[in-house]
């Protein structure tokens, strides 16, 4: 029987710690801590995945929420390596966040969890709006659920049987 060496993968994710709240629960016996935290992770090259964790200590939290996060992993299509394909509307509870492609040079014009969002994706030139609630979470998933509805004219076309200059006319 021949022993398999595993040679530790090196990290291609960037971690990035959005939000840690304190959570108390109270017994009978009183007041019992605890600790959630929300993740961002992503490879700035169209990958990025948002994780939430909890646990009694702080560390360990993070640690649960960046496994979450990687689990949920998505693609996103880039266009040029810097921007997204149209435009774009997400919602989660009482969040809507709506992204909009922009020009070179441009950069990241969206603020708090949607930004971080965005620049672990890759996205270098982007113009977004948050309307609605401002909780960290929920304008983070919404922010994903739009950039999950981002389609790239190929995926279009083949999605209708046409070929790609039809769809763009």
């Amino acid at each position: 029987m021949q022993k398999r060496t595993q040679e530790p993968k090196e990290k291609l994710l960037e971690e990035l710690v959005i939000d840690v709240k304190s959570v108390v629960k109270v017994n009978k016996g009183g007041r019992q801590r605890r600790y959630s935290a929300i993740v961002v992770v992503g490879d700035r090259k169209g990958k990025v995945g948002l994780g939430i964790g909890k646990a009694n200590e702080v560390p360990d939290a993070i640690k649960k929420a960046i496994q979450d996060a990687n689990k949920k992993l998505i693609t996103i299509p880039l266009i040029d390596g810097r921007t997204v394909a149209h435009e774009a509307t997400g919602h989660a509870g009482a969040a809507r966040v709506i992204i909009k492609p922009a020009a070179a040079g441009t950069g990241v014009i969206a603020g708090g969890s949607v930004r971080a969002i965005l620049e672990l994706a890759g996205i270098r030139d982007v113009v977004s709006k948050s309307l609605g609630a401002r909780t960290k979470l929920n304008m983070a998933n919404a922010a994903l659920n739009a950039l999950k509805s981002i389609k790239t004219a190929e995926q279009v076309a083949a999605l209708r049987g046409k070929s790609v200059e039809e769809i763009l006319g």
